[in-house]
């Protein structure tokens, strides 16, 4: 599996191999979890069309309770969609050429993904400091400024902050896996 010059050997790569695929299956089974927040969005919603239009009693925090959750589903998304192996690439072109481009492809998009992921990454970290903290320093969470006022600003930053770090270390597993892996085999 592993050629003369790279110096890696087959254990080494189980190892790696090991960890992207545990990550990656424990995001997958996350997933579906995370997937029933949809579900629950869904509920709340109906909760709400009943109370507004049978008993003439609108609540006021379903549009930011809907928000908060549906927005933790799309950040989510992109960790789920990288351990799917389901990014956007141009088939086309990728299922046409041979492996060995192929894992030069994969390299390339990897260290992409990283680099994206590390920019994404430091922005969101901004983000997430002024969300929880004053400029003072003080720990004081970020509110929607609403009626009810929660903190959901500061809760869908700090989840967009902590789904990048994950996204990171995943496109860091997957290079080593790419970088590593046999064509000739």
């Amino acid at each position: 599996m592993s050629s003369p010059e790279k110096n890696i050997t087959e254990e080494e790569m189980k190892v790696v191999h090991k960890h992207t695929c545990q990550l990656d299956k424990w995001i997958l089974a996350s997933g579906k979890a995370m997937s029933l927040l949809f579900l629950l969005s869904a509920g709340i919603i109906m909760i709400e069309i009943i109370a507004r239009y049978v008993f003439n009693s609108p609540t006021f925090w379903v549009h930011e309770t809907t928000t908060l959750l549906c927005a933790i589903c799309f950040i989510y998304g992109g960790s789920h969609c990288l351990a799917r192996n389901g990014h956007i690439r141009i088939g086309l072109v990728y299922d046409a050429v041979s492996d060995k481009v192929r894992r030069w492809l994969d390299i390339f998009i990897s260290f992409m993904g990283i680099i994206y992921s590390i920019t994404m990454a430091a922005a969101a970290w901004i983000m997430m400091q002024k969300a929880l903290y004053t400029p003072w320093g003080e720990f004081r969470m970020e509110t929607s400024g609403s009626a009810w006022d929660p903190p959901l600003p500061a809760i869908i930053k700090t989840v967009l902050f902590l789904i990048l770090v994950v996204m990171l270390v995943q496109f860091v597993l997957h290079l080593l896996v790419h970088v590593r892996r046999d064509t000739n085999a």
